[in-house]
């Protein structure tokens, strides 16, 4: 029985592997000659809390910060006129100067602290963080192996590492400031990519079952041309919200949506293009055990 579909994916699948390899590799090699750009959470700096006698609104403080050239900042307002800023580390004469520019443009402030401060997140932390990406990855792998089969957790994982990799290129060769939050989001784009490959991948051990005689590449055809509307419309609808924070967040969160943006893109396609052509892969080179196990698993 042959299938109606709209696209074959499956012959495009070389394709799609020299797509991913050219997003992939000049990244690394960004990665490894420059690295990333890292911001005053890893590298530390100095840290000013400050309260003004009248209420400044934010976006003033902001543009004389930047007017006095120090480099890259990051801005909290808090309660009672208070901001709290945090600069690379600067010297003595560049700390008076920033203050003198405040009180000269926004009025009179009081300095309620004003200190040295070390990395917030550290070689400890970023360590921590890439364990947790490897043992989430692990996790994942095994879930997917109990639930589905190895072979679709292989893909999945795979499909993951390439969707972390190509984030994180993308902001070593444009060096683009890494803080905290960048972190949040690459643990965050990684529990979303994962669950975009699992729809797709549900409706093709789904497919096995039901079109037994088909060929495999023709059921995964099938299944991801049945699941690409639902794909591309739930990923648009992140992609508005995050551009819509990009442009309208602030600086405190532009990282943080720039990054989601990226790996959202990247995830969508990677699990309608890599995950997929990955677990076919995988079936042509070690047989049909793999259809078999699926199969058996809707029994």
């Amino acid at each position: 029985m042959r299938l109606n579909r709209q696209l074959d994916f499956m012959k495009w699948r070389r394709l799609y592997y020299a797509i991913s390899l050219a997003l992939i590799i000049p990244g690394l090699v960004s990665l490894g000659l420059r690295g990333l750009n890292l911001g005053i959470d890893f590298t530390g700096g100095n840290l000013l809390q400050i309260q003004f006698k009248q209420p400044v609104p934010i976006e003033e403080v902001r543009r004389v910060v930047a007017g006095e050239n120090i480099g890259s900042y990051r801005l909290q307002q808090g309660e009672g006129n208070q901001f709290l800023l945090r600069t690379r580390e600067l010297t003595e004469e560049e700390n008076d100067r920033l203050l003198a520019a405040m009180r000269r443009e926004l009025g009179p402030l009081e300095v309620l602290r004003n200190e040295k401060v070390g990395a917030v997140i550290g070689r400890e932390l970023a360590l921590n963080a890439l364990w947790a990406l490897v043992l989430g990855s692990a996790l994942m792998l095994l879930y997917i192996t109990v639930r589905f089969q190895f072979y679709f957790g292989v893909a999945a994982v795979l499909a993951l590492v390439h969707d972390v990799l190509v984030t994180l290129g993308f902001f070593s060769l444009f060096q683009i400031e890494v803080d905290s939050a960048f972190v949040a989001a690459i643990l965050t784009l990684i529990g979303y990519s994962i669950n975009d490959t699992i729809v797709i991948f549900d409706r093709i051990r789904e497919s096995l079952g039901a079109l037994r005689k088909s060929p495999l590449a023709e059921v995964i055809n099938y299944s991801i041309n049945v699941s690409l509307v639902r794909s591309i419309n739930t990923s648009l609808t992140v992609i508005i919200a995050l551009v819509a924070l990009l442009l309208l967040g602030g600086v405190t969160t532009r990282v943080f949506a720039l990054a989601l943006l990226v790996g959202t893109i990247t995830g969508t396609y990677s699990s309608i293009c890599v995950a997929s052509p990955l677990y076919y892969e995988f079936q042509q080179r070690w047989g049909q055990r793999g259809r078999v196990a699926a199969r058996a698993t809707l029994r």
